[in-house]
């Protein structure tokens, strides 16, 4: 064993028993702050709990903000969000699915959304349920289809919604004016479907892809 003053040359027990005894007073003066504010923990179940001000609880949708985009799909890194676009329906619709027995709660979805009111993290923390199945928020909105290929454009309120972030810019664009006459319930002119591709096609709301060939041809 060292004698104490190799100890104190090596740096070993130079601790005195003056030093000892402050992390006990501070033990004994946090029993005391305990015992006249109360405990720390909240009473729940038996008293509502009131989370913090920047809780991140459960995603909740917003029909109103919502518009379709995928947004939150596109960078959810759980994967819990699930798209579906049934384009056989009548109206065809866009349902998006979002898992929160599987969210991370991250935040991502809100942070992404382009209205910032689509998507948002509520207080909600108590969300067990008995059949995970159960454990769907849901949007379903109306879609928007090329009228030549028939292929998805996008969601019809998300259409409005960027002609309207564009203003005037959007009649560089036929799908976004024709979108934004439609949203102002504007009768636009009807063209017959034909065989072959003609100039009076290119005022059609269309696909990338259609738009280009109709472009290239005409």
């Amino acid at each position: 064993m060292l004698c104490s003053s190799k100890k104190r040359a090596y740096g070993i027990g130079t601790t005195n028993e003056k030093d000892m005894r402050y992390p006990k007073l501070r033990e004994l003066a946090e029993a005391i702050r305990a015992l006249i504010k109360g405990p720390y923990t909240s009473r729940f179940p038996f008293r509502p709990h009131v989370p913090e001000k920047r809780f991140r609880g459960k995603p909740e949708y917003h029909k109103d903000g919502c518009v379709g985009c995928k947004a939150c799909y596109e960078v959810c890194p759980a994967g819990c969000i699930k798209v579906e676009d049934a384009v056989d329906a009548s109206p065809p619709m866009r349902r998006l699915d979002l898992h929160y027995d599987s969210c991370m709660f991250c935040g991502q979805c809100q942070a992404a959304c382009i209205t910032q009111e689509g998507i948002k993290l509520s207080d909600k923390f108590d969300l067990a349920l008995f059949d995970r199945k159960d454990a769907v928020e849901s949007v379903e909105k109306e879609l928007v289809l090329c009228e030549v290929c028939g292929c998805v454009v996008g969601a019809k309120e998300h259409l409005e919604w960027v002609a309207k972030k564009l203003g005037p810019l959007a009649y560089s664009s036929p799908t976004s004016y024709l979108a934004a006459l439609k949203n102002l319930k504007l009768e636009c002119l009807k063209l017959e479907r034909t065989k072959e591709l003609t100039r009076q096609d290119r005022i059609k709301v269309l696909c990338p892809k259609c738009r280009r060939e109709i472009t290239l041809e005409t």
